[in-house]
């Protein structure tokens, strides 16, 4: 796999870079607070892992109605988004607990979403988080079937209509990874990405494909089981879940990137731009004051100070919020922010818009 190199010889960016972590360092010294999770973060985890099985659970074993049931898996699908944001991801960065095994248990909550932790590791932390918005690299901006989300990949006719029917598109996210992650994981394997995690493909495509099982065999073997809903109801429940979750892990990940304001720059070998600058310029704040959207969205609207900072939970980014901003504004650095949602959601139509254009 290519990889690049970060370097700078600009003094005020070096100079920056060691201010802000001075910064961040002390407001935990001084507090004295651990950079992991709180009481508050685990009585979440319980309320959001809650969202999705006790929505299941009604539906397994007590009498309901068709109409019910559709309620219940679509709230079942904002579970599933906000374990997978407000849970999930801080296990994987190993910014949820100090203890490994704490973050491997919660890591695996990615599995009640049908999809595989090493992957994720691997095409987030990695990939996402090293080379951010750098096409070729950065898979989040690959292009998403008839979706064109870099300026370096190539501009069809049809994507001058993307900003209508990509949100269509976005809805399938979840439910290809069903089997896009064997496709990714052999993908990584070839790339040398597996071998570098200390993994064997044999054991992890045989590991994934047993997984998997389990998870279909859970997710339409017990409603088929317990309940008298036929399979059409079924299988139109389970898309209705995986599209409600989808729909709202792409906003929010496409709001923290493809806005205005957020570089892509040229894959190549050498970037003469310090690592943390890149991410000011690659990365987007946005509704940092709604405080519902911050505890369900796992604090990834504020994906500026995450990227700076992901082992750090993200229970912690509203208070380092102001403190990375204005130290960026100190050295003259961009900081985007979008001050709430339907900006930062605008902001991405336009950029679709741009994107689909010559």
């Amino acid at each position: 796999m290519q990889t690049i190199k970060f370097t700078s010889k600009d003094k005020v960016e070096k100079q920056f870079v060691i201010d802000l972590r001075k910064k961040v360092n002390d407001y935990f010294k001084e507090n004295h607070i651990s950079t992991k999770a709180n009481a508050a973060m685990v009585l979440k985890t319980v309320v959001l892992i809650s969202s999705y099985l006790v929505p299941f659970l009604i539906i397994l074993f007590i009498p309901i109605n068709t109409l019910v049931a559709f309620g219940l898996v679509l709230l079942m699908g904002f579970g599933i988004a906000g374990i997978g944001m407000g849970v999930m991801h801080d296990a994987c960065h190993g910014a949820y607990s100090k203890k490994h095994w704490v973050n491997n248990l919660l890591a695996g909550t990615l599995y009640l979403l049908g999809s595989n932790v090493l992957n994720w590791k691997i095409q987030h932390n990695v990939l996402h988080h090293t080379y951010t918005n750098i096409s070729g690299l950065d898979e989040d901006i690959d292009d998403k079937g008839p979706i064109r989300l870099s300026e370096n990949k190539p501009l069809k006719a049809y994507h001058k209509y993307q900003f209508i029917y990509a949100f269509l598109f976005y809805g399938l996210m979840t439910i290809t990874m069903l089997t896009n992650d064997f496709t990714r994981l052999y993908k990584y394997h070839k790339a040398g990405l597996i071998k570098s995690q200390n993994k064997k493909m044999a054991n992890e495509f045989a590991k994934m494909f047993f997984r998997k099982i389990i998870y279909l065999s859970i997710i339409f073997g017990l409603p088929l089981w317990f309940t008298n809903f036929s399979v059409w109801k079924i299988v139109l429940g389970f898309f209705i879940m995986h599209w409600t979750a989808s729909i709202i892990l792409s906003f929010v990940f496409q709001m923290a990137h493809v806005v205005e304001g957020a570089t892509q720059p040229v894959l190549q070998e050498n970037i003469k731009t310090d690592w943390s600058v890149h991410q000011l310029n690659t990365t987007s704040d946005f509704a940092r004051n709604n405080s519902f959207i911050s505890w369900y969205v796992g604090g990834l609207n504020f994906q500026i100070e995450h990227h700076l900072f992901p082992n750090i939970c993200h229970v912690h980014y509203k208070q380092l919020a102001p403190l990375v901003e204005q130290t960026a504004k100190e050295y003259g650095l961009s900081y985007n922010l979008k001050p709430n949602f339907r900006n930062a959601l605008l902001s991405h139509i336009y950029r679709l818009k741009e994107l689909g254009k010559a």
